[in-house]
């Protein structure tokens, strides 16, 4: 009967929320519960059931401003937000760094590449130190990754990416910089993009007492968007 149906798609629609961590919206749900159960079923269904249950999609929040040093090594925005881009894989990477908070207000920094080409995060480092070691160090795990890859690679204009280190680094591994305006986020928008959804859907969904709970949900959060993520 329809009422036997409805009740399997809620226990589908249950068992996918409990395990993609609650972040899913009616869209994404109709995606993965179709894929489950090899249907069609349109999205109103799934967001009537969804309501019925009581599980709704999580709200972004806005990313804090930050304030940049003065740059030394300056590049051209070649990117131009032209982030359809990429025809094959490490031909356009954008990269940047993000702040998270634990504890009693102690702060850990992720910095990551997203390729053009997927919009994988190739690459990433968690530290405590907001440096320009994290940024070498990404820079560096990303081409051993993926040897002999000549990429543009586009990041804002922060202290890390205008400085001497990133310098070499661009000379030692033949990459091109491509740099945001001033002031102009959206010149970034993949890896500002990337950072909103996993605050979104994990960071601002739990309270993280040490930094082990806090490296442990990050790490596993992008495996899972890197691989299971719809």
């Amino acid at each position: 009967s329809q009422d036997e149906e409805t009740q399997h798609i809620a226990e589908v629609i249950t068992e996918i929320h409990l395990g993609c961590k609650k972040i899913y919206g009616y869209r994404r749900m109709t995606v993965a519960v179709n894929k489950k159960l090899e249907t069609r079923y349109n999205c109103k269904r799934i967001r009537r059931i969804m309501r019925i249950l009581g599980f709704y999609s999580v709200i972004r929040r806005p990313r804090p401003s930050w304030q940049r040093s003065n740059p030394i090594h300056l590049a051209e925005n070649i990117l131009n937000r032209n982030f359809d881009a990429a025809t094959s894989p490490n031909q356009i990477w954008c990269t940047d760094i993000t702040e998270f908070k634990y504890g009693n207000g102690q702060k850990e920094f992720l910095s990551a590449i997203v390729d053009l080409w997927d919009k994988s995060i190739i690459a990433y480092v968690l530290s405590s130190r907001n440096d320009n070691e994290i940024v070498m160090d990404t820079l560096k795990q990303a081409f051993e990754a993926n040897p002999g890859a000549r990429p543009l690679i586009h990041s804002d204009r922060g202290f890390q990416y205008t400085s001497h280190a990133y310098k070499t680094l661009r000379d030692t591994y033949k990459f091109t910089a491509s740099m945001s305006r001033v002031s102009k986020c959206l010149d970034n928008q993949p890896i500002e993009s990337f950072w909103g959804t996993l605050k979104a859907e994990r960071y601002y969904l739990n309270n993280y007492a040490t930094r082990e709970a806090l490296v442990t949900d990050v790490e596993d959060y992008i495996h899972f968007y890197n691989h299971k993520r719809i």
